[in-house]
């Protein structure tokens, strides 16, 4: 009678499936790949921008393509910086500051469907739609764990940077900028990075920008100690240009 080694008829079978998950994972890769790219208006985009995007990256003395990125906006600014690195022991540089053409709602997070409140926190951008109402656009991960705990029953969703230059609560951009933000932003996802971060805050948290906030929303205690929890995130790049990772409480306040 044939006797089988258990040991190695396991590791063969771990073997396939490492093989098959690595298949599966190169076809999704090169769907996608392929989905974003037949798109006429990602093409236009890539086309136009891609040379100008990569020649600015080498001009910062960054690899492309984009490995690391990172996206931070100041509502109150009305601003998008870009940031990159090489690896993940590297410090960020700053690549462009982008402007962002409308802000809808007033300063402090999104609490609630409807509210045309743009959020405020830590995000990443979870889904890239070539066929957005308004040309282009990138989802973020709204409501994160924050959001639910902390806002009630209805949180909304549906949070995009994207073109159109309109918003309800979104970040808009102009349609040549979200073009450039996508190609950049898709060059990262094509070259391996799945989570694209995005902070979202009311303005510098600074000097000057707490000792705005503090005056005009004195009486308003809980967005003040919300904007103190975001702080702590804030001070924490500009001494270091490197990002914490996101770490919640059981009640959903930001610990870093």
């Amino acid at each position: 009678m044939l006797k089988v080694n258990r040991y190695l008829s396991f590791s063969y079978f771990a073997i396939i499936l490492v093989i098959s998950g690595t298949c599966l994972a190169q076809d999704s890769h090169a769907d996608f790949r392929t989905q974003q790219l037949s798109s006429p208006r990602v093409a236009n985009a890539w086309k136009k921008h891609n040379d100008i995007v990569k020649n600015n990256f080498l001009a910062h003395k960054l690899s492309w393509p984009a490995k690391d990125l990172y996206l931070r906006a100041f509502k109150s600014q009305n601003e998008l910086e870009l940031w990159a690195r090489d690896h993940e022991d590297s410090t960020y540089r700053m690549v462009k500051l982008y402007k962002v053409c409308a802000i809808s709602g007033v300063l402090g997070p999104k609490r609630q469907q409807g509210d045309k409140q743009v959020p405020e926190g830590y995000y990443f951008i979870e889904d890239f739609n070539p066929n957005s109402d308004y040309h282009l656009s990138l989802q973020l991960n709204y409501p994160n764990f924050s959001d639910l705990l902390m806002s009630g029953s209805k949180p909304g969703g549906d949070i995009y940077i994207h073109g159109g230059c309109l918003t309800v609560g979104c970040l808009p951009m102009n349609d040549d900028i979200i073009s450039e933000i996508y190609v950049t932003c898709l060059n990262a996802r094509l070259n391996g990075q799945e989570y694209i971060p995005v902070h979202i805050y009311p303005t510098r948290l600074n000097k000057n920008g707490i000792s705005y906030l503090k005056t005009e929303f004195a009486g308003n205690a809980s967005k003040l100690q919300f904007w103190a929890q975001l702080k702590r995130g804030f001070d924490y790049f500009e001494v270091n240009h490197k990002l914490q990772p996101v770490v919640y409480s059981p009640e959903g306040t930001y610990l870093n």
